[in-house]
């Protein structure tokens, strides 16, 4: 699939948009809804890693030595829990990804979850200027599209 860009990239060209016709600017347009959708979904799971990851190092500040010994509950999976006791309040075991864990002291993990936390951030960001980018173009195409449309009806008329 080709991309479209507002800003000049090396290896694309640029294509004057008043120069198309209408079937064309119907078909960019598309691509460029498309292209939004992914950009839509891609933004969700990332809102969705960074809860988690906010969550995560949130929830080790409750990490106390003092909450030595207190009753939690255990999640084996998304829903279902078992009781538990905490007994290393120095020490976590983090899910790093694609089922690899690691122990961790409190401060190391709190580090680790606020890096991810703003590496996840910055992806949005970049995600979030392409859209508002794509979303310019797609603007300007049915702006164009419109007005070759009146200039057939006026032609017609």
């Amino acid at each position: 699939m080709a991309q479209i860009s507002a800003t000049e990239q090396k290896g694309m060209q640029q294509i004057d948009l008043t120069s198309l016709n209408i079937q064309q600017l119907s078909t960019l347009k598309q691509q460029l809804d498309q292209e939004l959708n992914v950009f839509q979904e891609s933004l969700t799971s990332l809102k969705m890693a960074q809860g988690k990851y906010q969550n995560s190092g949130e929830t080790l500040e409750k990490i106390t030595p003092e909450s030595e010994g207190a009753d939690i509950l255990v999640p084996l999976t998304g829903s279902m829990y078992v009781p538990g006791k905490l007994h290393d309040t120095n020490n976590v075991i983090i899910d790093i990804g694609t089922r690899y864990y690691v122990e961790k002291d409190i401060e190391a993990a709190k580090d680790y979850f606020q890096r991810k936390t703003k590496f996840v951030t910055e992806q949005m960001e970049k995600v979030q200027y392409i859209g508002i980018e794509k979303s310019k173009i797609r603007d300007a195409i049915v702006e164009i599209a419109e007005l070759k449309m009146a200039q057939q009806q006026q032609q017609q008329s």
